[in-house]
């Protein structure tokens, strides 16, 4: 399983999206709720979960970041009453984006804000082999259209087990986006799955810390390295938080941290607690003293 976890933020909705969420997939459940107390947003629970037996994390640590199309979940199936079935669960109080259709690259397709404001693809499959039912999805737009490419090839370098899958240029006549950017290209970090496109429209949105990717890490070299290639605003560093060159937000954390937290006293939380609200890369070696009361 991949060490790359997409991480959710929500205003205070975490737990209740998680259980529409595990809901709506095969292989779904809620592994752990945990609340950290005294944080800058005051308590959050964090909650883990997996959706067709990938993993998944949120947080609910107030409004202070709101979703947006930047950053969507695509989920492929391969029946269009899997699409139907879906579309109507999530569309709920939701917004469309793009309605549910038959569109050049699938019979079935739509895109949508689910009611918390997450956005999903959700897609026929027409024949292909599905290995990965939800592939994050990444839209570079604004001053990063046309900086897709070049975004892949720096992910792609700094994780093991990665490589370009097909790529879909636009073509000419196809403005105002530029001829040879990405359509959609598909791609593999840590060997999960992911997508990427470029698009020059008037969108007024942009990657914020609303979805972030957590990698989870066994030693201090790994959180070194992933800290050393990744992060590129000094100012956005804190809490194991980065943003890289594109703004995409990134968390670089210990694995065997939500195991402290699940067997944790109270005590004990309190102190990892306040030892991790005061990094902005992680001591792995800190963090343990904390927990052991060191």
């Amino acid at each position: 399983m991949s060490r790359i976890v997409p991480h959710l933020w929500f205003d205070t909705e975490a737990r209740e999206a998680a259980e529409l969420y595990t809901s709506l997939f095969d292989n779904s459940e809620i592994s752990a709720v945990n609340r950290l107390h005294d944080t800058p947003s005051g308590d959050a629970d964090l909650v883990s979960f997996t959706l067709a037996g990938q993993r998944f994390m949120a947080i609910s640590a107030g409004p202070l970041f709101r979703f947006n199309p930047s950053v969507s979940l695509r989920v492929d199936c391969a029946t269009e009453d899997e699409v139907d079935a879906l579309w109507n669960r999530l569309s709920d109080g939701g917004q469309v984006l793009m309605p549910l259709d038959a569109y050049p690259f699938s019979r079935r397709y739509g895109w949508l804000q689910d009611r918390y404001g997450l956005s999903w693809q959700v897609m026929h499959a027409d024949g292909r082999e599905i290995r990965q039912r939800i592939v994050p999805t990444l839209l570079f737009v604004g001053a990063m259209c046309g900086r897709a490419e070049e975004a892949i090839k720096l992910y792609t370098s700094v994780f093991d087990a990665s490589g370009l899958g097909d790529i879909l240029r636009y073509g000419s006549g196809e403005e105002p986006d530029a001829e040879g950017t990405l359509k959609h290209a598909a791609f593999t970090l840590d060997g999960m799955q992911f997508a990427a496109m470029d698009s020059a429209g008037g969108h007024d949105f942009t990657f914020n810390e609303a979805i972030s990717l957590m990698v989870l890490c066994d030693t201090q070299e790994e959180i070194d390295h992933y800290w050393e290639r990744l992060s590129a605003v000094p100012e956005a560093e804190q809490c194991g938080w980065l943003k890289d060159l594109y703004g995409l937000s990134w968390q670089i954390a210990p694995r065997g941290m939500q195991q402290m937290m699940e067997q944790a006293d109270e005590e004990q939380m309190a102190r990892v607690t306040r030892a991790f609200l005061s990094m902005k890369k992680f001591d792995l070696a800190q963090l343990d003293a904390a927990y052991a009361g060191r």
